[in-house]
C-alpha cells in the first residue's frame, strides 16, 4: 500500500470521529433547544428582555398576647393608609391640597410626598398618611372619582387595649435598628417592626411568624403585569401570660393615684405573676406610630422615669420589711427565741454612735413577735450586731434577696446583699459594726427589687418553696407546666413566729398597718411596712421636728409593703414601693390592701394549669 492511499485512509476515519462528534454535539444542543422551547417556553418568554420576575417578601402577622384568661393584651388592628400613583395624576400639589379638605394631613407629609415623587418611579405608590379613622376612609373612597391616583391600601398595625396599665411589662414594637436587622431580609421591609422592650422583645421569635413570597412578572420599567406563584407568610405564635388583664389595670390605676410607684402580686406557690404595674407610664402606641422628638425628649425629662419597669428593676433599701429576714437569721443562729427581750428606750448606743428608733419614746421591752408588730428598730440593731452580716446575707440570699431569678425581661436587677467580701472588692475597706446595725433593719448598702420583695414574703409563708417568678404560661403551641420548686430548710415553727408578727402588724391595733386591715376575716392579710431614708436625717432635722411630708419631694423617703393574703391559706403575695411617700403604713400599706383584696376577689389561681 503506499503512502497516498495510508493517508487518504487516515484522514476518512478522522473524518467520520469528527462528524460523529459534531452530530452528537448537535444532537444534544438540539435536544436542549427543544427542551427550552417547549418545557420552558412560557417562562422564558417571561424572562425577554421586554419583562422579568421580582421575588416580593409577603410580611407575617405578629402573633398575639393575651392574658391567662384569654383576654388580648398585643393585637393586630386594621391600619387604613391613604396612597397616591404619582403617574395617575396630571397634579400632584394640587391633588395634596384636595385632600386636605378631607382628611388631616400635616405639612411635614406633603413636603415629603412631594420628594418622593421626584425621586422614585412615577408608578410607585407613595404613603400620604396611615392609621385613617373609619370616617377619613369613608370620606376619601366617597370621593375617588375626583381624586384620580388616590387609593386606601389595608394593612396592620400594633394596638395595646389596656395602653399605660401594660406598657412596662408587654412593651411596645418598632422599626429595627441597624445592628437588628441581621441576615433576615424580613427586617429589611420598609415599616416592619419588631419587639423593642417587654414580652415583645423577649419573645420576638415566637411573635414574628415566617415571611411569605410572591413571584411577580413586571415590565421593563418595573411596572407590576401580574402574579405567578405566591407562599403566604406564616403568622406568629400566640403568647399567654400568666397576668390578669383585670387586676393589672385596677392595680395601673390604683398606684396611678401616686407620683411615682410600683408593685408585684404573685402566686407563693407557684411563683406566676398575676400583676407586675410600674407609674407613670407611657402609652406604647406612641411608639409604634411614630415618636416626635419632643415628645421623646419630654419622656427622658420626667423625674418619675416613665420609661423604666420600677417593679422589675427599681432598686431600693428593703426598710423595715427587711426586719423577717433578720428575724430569721437570729432564729436560725440561736440568738433569740419567742421569750428573749429587748429593752427600747427610743435609741440604741453603740460607742460614741447613737442610733435612733422611729418611735422617739421608744417601745419599751419587746420580744421579736412585738418588735415586728411594732417595727422596733432597737430590737433589731441589738440582734443585728449579736448575729453579724455573714448570717444575715445568708438568710437573704436564701429568701432570693441579692440575686436574679433568670427572668424573661431583660431589665431584671439583681439588688445587694452585702457582706464583708463585697465591701473589700467594692471598696477595698473593712466592714463596721455600725454598718451591720443599720442593715438589720433594712438600710445602708442593702438594694432590693419590688419583685425580689415579694418572692421573699411568698418563701417565708409557703412553707420552704424556693419559688421564682413567671410569666410565660404558652408560647406558639407549647404550654408551660407549673414549676416544682425546690424545698429549703426553714424550721416551720420559726416561720410561724415571723407569720405571728406579720399578721400582728395588720390586725393588731398596735400593729403599724392596722388603719390598713382588710376587715373581711376570710381575706385577711398579713404584712409588714416599711419606710426607706433617701438621705440621712441630720441631727438639726431631727432637733428641728421636720416631718418627711415637709421636705422637697425628691428628699422624701420611700415608703413600702409586703403582704400576704389571706392569712389562713396564703395564696397571694405583694409588695407596694410608693417612691419619696408620706410612709409604708401611710402611702404603701392601703395600696397593698386595695390590690390583695381585689386579687382575692378575682381570684386568678381559679384558672389551673396543667401538668
Amino acid at each position: 500500500m503506499n503512502k497516498k492511499t495510508k493517508t487518504s485512509r487516515t484522514f476518512t476515519r478522522r473524518a467520520f470521529v469528527i462528524g460523529g462528534l459534531q452530530g452528537a454535539f448537535l444532537s444534544v444542543l438540539g435536544a436542549r433547544l427543544a427542551w427550552l422551547q417547549l418545557a420552558q417556553g412560557q417562562r422564558y418568554q417571561t424572562l425577554s428582555d421586554q419583562n422579568r420576575i421580582n421575588l416580593k417578601i409577603l410580611p407575617p402577622s405578629r402573633g398575639e398576647i393575651v392574658d391567662r384568661f384569654g383576654v388580648p393584651l398585643a393585637i393586630n388592628s386594621r391600619n387604613f393608609r391613604l396612597l397616591i400613583i404619582p403617574e395617575q395624576t396630571e397634579n400632584l400639589p394640587r391633588l395634596l391640597e384636595d385632600l386636605r379638605r378631607l382628611v388631616e394631613i400635616d405639612d411635614r407629609a406633603v413636603e415629603s410626598a412631594l420628594k418622593q415623587a421626584k425621586k422614585a418611579a412615577k408608578f410607585m405608590p407613595i404613603e400620604i398618611r396611615d392609621n385613617l379613622s373609619w370616617e377619613d376612609v369613608a370620606r376619601v373612597e366617597v370621593n375617588l372619582p375626583d381624586l384620580p391616583g388616590v387609593s386606601i391600601d389595608i394593612g396592620e398595625t400594633r394596638n395595646y387595649p389596656f395602653r399605660e396599665g401594660t406598657a412596662h411589662l408587654i412593651g411596645y414594637v418598632g422599626l429595627p435598628a441597624k445592628t437588628e436587622t441581621g441576615a433576615d431580609p424580613l427586617l429589611s421591609l420598609p415599616g416592619f417592626k419588631i419587639g423593642k422592650t417587654g414580652i415583645e422583645k423577649a419573645m420576638e421569635e415566637i411573635l414574628r411568624g415566617h415571611s411569605g413570597t410572591s413571584e411577580v412578572e413586571v415590565n421593563v420599567i418595573g411596572r407590576e403585569i401580574r402574579e405567578l406563584q405566591r407562599n403566604d407568610p406564616s403568622a406568629g405564635g400566640r403568647v399567654e401570660l400568666t397576668i390578669d388583664a383585670e387586676l393589672q389595670r385596677f392595680a395601673q390605676q390604683r398606684i396611678a393615684e401616686e407620683r411615682s410607684a410600683s408593685a408585684v402580686i404573685m402566686d407563693i406557690h407557684t411563683g406566676a405573676l398575676y400583676s407586675m404595674v410600674s407609674h407613670p407610664s407611657f402609652d406604647p402606641h406612641i411608639f409604634s406610630q411614630g415618636l416626635s422628638a419632643e415628645m421623646w425628649e419630654e419622656l427622658l425629662a420626667d423625674p418619675g422615669y416613665p420609661l423604666t419597669n420600677k417593679a422589675l428593676s427599681g432598686q431600693y433599701p428593703p426598710a423595715s420589711t427587711f426586719k423577717m429576714v433578720t428575724s430569721l437569721a437570729g432564729l436560725e443562729s440561736g440568738a433569740i427565741d419567742i421569750h428573749r427581750r429587748v429593752y427600747c428606750p427610743g435609741h440604741y448606743k453603740y460607742g460614741k454612735d447613737k442610733f435612733h428608733c422611729w418611735k422617739k419614746g421608744g417601745h419599751g421591752s419587746v420580744n421579736v413577735v412585738e418588735a415586728l408588730e411594732g417595727s422596733c428598730d432597737v430590737y433589731f440593731y441589738d440582734l443585728a450586731k449579736e448575729i453579724g452580716i455573714e448570717k444575715i446575707a445568708q438568710t437573704a440570699r436564701k429568701l432570693g434577696l441579692g440575686q436574679k431569678y433568670g427572668f424573661i425581661l431583660s431589665e431584671e436587677r439583681e439588688g445587694l446583699i452585702p457582706d464583708q467580701n463585697w465591701k473589700t472588692g467594692y471598696y477595698g475597706q473593712s466592714w463596721t459594726p455600725g454598718e451591720t446595725i443599720v442593715a438589720g433593719i433594712g438600710q445602708g448598702y442593702l438594694q432590693a427589687t419590688p419583685m425580689q420583695l415579694a418572692v421573699m414574703v411568698s418563701r417565708l409563708v409557703n412553707g420552704g418553696r424556693a419559688v421564682k417568678p413567671w410569666i410565660i404560661k404558652a408560647a406558639g403551641k407549647n404550654e408551660n407546666p407549673v414549676p416544682v420548686w425546690p424545698k429549703f430548710e426553714i424550721d416551720k415553727a420559726y416561720a410561724d413566729i415571723i407569720g405571728e408578727g406579720m399578721q400582728r402588724v395588720v390586725n393588731d391595733e398596735r400593729g403599724t398597718a392596722y388603719a390598713s386591715r382588710i376587715k373581711e376575716s376570710s381575706m385577711a392579710m398579713g404584712g409588714k411596712t416599711g419606710t426607706a431614708q433617701v438621705q440621712r436625717i441630720t441631727k438639726a432635722q431631727r432637733s428641728a421636728g421636720i416631718k418627711n411630708e415637709e421636705l422637697p419631694w425628691a428628699q422624701r423617703h420611700h415608703a413600702l409593703f409586703v403582704g400576704y393574703a389571706p392569712l389562713d391559706r396564703p395564696r397571694y403575695a405583694c409588695c407596694v414601693v410608693v417612691e419619696h411617700g408620706i410612709g409604708g403604713s401611710s402611702s404603701a400599706a392601703p395600696l397593698a390592701r386595695d390590690l390583695l383584696l381585689e386579687t382575692q376577689r378575682r381570684d386568678p389561681a381559679r384558672l389551673k394549669y396543667p401538668g
